[in-house]
């Protein structure tokens, strides 16, 4: 087990990987499947995915169990192989990061909302708690929780996580930008309420991914900066804003667009910068060339 806080302290920016969702949908993942399933019926299939970005050059890897907690995964017929998928996914991500990557265990949300009552804060934390061990269990080195809009939910994810494993923890929350210009996620956290709250829940590492391209997330960065300017920050941004041609999702951004912006994200304060949505290891190349550029 590596520490990321070390790595950072050894190495300004890091590059982390891009989009998984996208890359296993194009490798036959049907809408109504379990991603998470394949890494035990198509364990091949997911490690070429993990194996594409330590190709690219990234730093960090994500494991694929973004959706793994036992609440999610009820809603496939899943819940009573929430350890065993889990612990397969930091498996895969191992293998394939070998010891030139670090490894971030994917704990996404449960697609519950605690303020309607459809899951108690007793049972989230259990399934987090689930979660977070067997991935611990499968060789990560630290836990992701990514993804979330409620404060609620992300912070006994991050206690689950800290409390029952010896990781650092990391968390992003997704903010997306009102009509006033202003960023807030869907229950109305903005980037500044965020900070002091997640860092007390325990949070060595906070930041943002998906909803925005870089654009929006350096000003999401530099409202956080305003707040703290040493709690380490990391960023997954989309490929640009999403748009629909021909009943598909597209992204406008290539990889020489994103790696174009990126030195303004990383000056704005990002330590840690990677790609959500649209972006594929050509993208994270393109990126590890900037970082590595900026370093020297």
């Amino acid at each position: 087990m590596k520490s990321i806080l070390a790595a950072l302290r050894a190495k300004k920016t890091l590059v982390s990987d891009g989009a998984w969702g996208t890359f296993l949908h194009k490798k036959g993942l049907k809408p109504n499947e379990a991603p998470e399933l394949w890494n035990l019926t198509r364990p091949d299939d997911v490690y070429n995915v993990a194996k594409a970005y330590i190709d690219a050059g990234a730093h960090l890897i994500l494991t694929n169990s973004f959706g793994g907690s036992r609440i999610k995964l009820e809603g496939y017929g899943l819940a009573d192989r929430a350890y065993e998928l889990n612990k397969a996914a930091a498996q895969i991500s191992r293998k394939a990061a070998g010891d030139t990557a670090l490894v971030m265990g994917s704990m996404g949300p449960t697609g519950k909302l605690l303020m309607m009552g459809d899951v108690s804060p007793e049972e989230m934390y259990v399934a987090f708690k689930e979660q977070a061990v067997a991935l611990a269990d499968g060789g990560v080195d630290a836990i992701l929780v990514e993804t979330l809009s409620d404060l609620d939910e992300a912070q006994i994810a991050i206690r689950a996580a800290k409390e029952n494993t010896s990781l650092e923890v990391l968390c992003t929350l997704t903010f997306e930008k009102t009509v006033q210009g202003e960023y807030r996620t869907m229950m109305g956290i903005s980037p500044s309420d965020a900070v002091e709250v997640l860092k007390a829940a325990g949070a060595d590492v906070i930041g943002a991914n998906c909803g925005n391209g870089i654009a929006g997330m350096i000003d999401v960065v530099k409202e956080i900066r305003r707040v703290d300017p040493l709690v380490p920050v990391l960023v997954h941004a989309n490929a640009g804003l999403p748009y629909f041609k021909e009943g598909e999702t597209c992204f406008p951004e290539g990889p020489d667009e994103m790696a174009s912006q990126l030195s303004d994200l990383i000056a704005a304060g990002a330590n840690i910068v990677g790609g959500c949505c649209g972006t594929t290891p050509r993208h994270i190349a393109r990126m590890v060339e900037v970082v590595s550029g900026l370093e020297q």
